[in-house]
């Protein structure tokens, strides 16, 4: 199969976590087209597992559906360059203020939009965690909560759980476990 060529790449808008391109391509039939492209620097998330076998989850409001979402802590790379696994570690610590004692483990990598944007999340696993303090970013407020693997697993199949970071990083935990 033949793929279409980017001819041009516009810019529409910068904003502080992503890019806006109108892209022009020429697909196989020779047709011209365009479509719209959003840039990401990528992202980190983590599936916190604590000593007594419990899923470290956070709730927060998210804007794009206007509603509360249960989801795993995660977070946007600080560069493109940043490793992802030092991401994971900051926003554990950042979002529910736990530190793994051990080396965090890489689960699964997730695409998160491949009709429209780039974005791929780095998902890992952290165990044996130890409590500490929470350091939100100033537009965060969210709250920590812990559920067992099974009642989450229940909530991605009764639609309650929707993140598409969270499905994936609660369901490959769960193989995990399986295998």
């Amino acid at each position: 199969m033949e793929n279409p060529v980017i001819i041009n790449r516009e810019l529409m808008h910068k904003g502080s976590r992503l890019e806006f391109y109108k892209d022009t391509l020429r697909i196989p039939n020779g047709n011209v087209v365009s479509w719209d492209y959003i840039k990401h620097n990528g992202a980190a998330a983590v599936v916190p597992v604590t000593m007594d076998g419990k899923i470290v989850m956070v709730r927060q409001y998210r804007n794009a559906f206007d509603a509360e979402t249960l989801e795993i802590p995660a977070g946007g790379l600080n560069s493109p360059d940043e490793p992802t696994l030092e991401a994971a570690v900051r926003e554990l610590k950042e979002e529910t203020g736990y530190i793994s004692l051990k080396p965090l483990k890489k689960l699964v990598s997730v695409a998160t939009a491949v009709a429209f944007c780039d974005e791929v999340i780095d998902i890992y696993l952290a165990e044996e965690l130890e409590k500490g303090e929470q350091h939100l970013d100033e537009d965060e407020f969210l709250n920590v909560e812990e559920y067992e693997l099974d009642e989450l697993v229940d909530m991605i199949y009764k639609g309650k759980i929707k993140d598409s970071k969270t499905i994936s990083g609660l369901l490959a935990y769960k193989n995990l476990l399986n295998n």
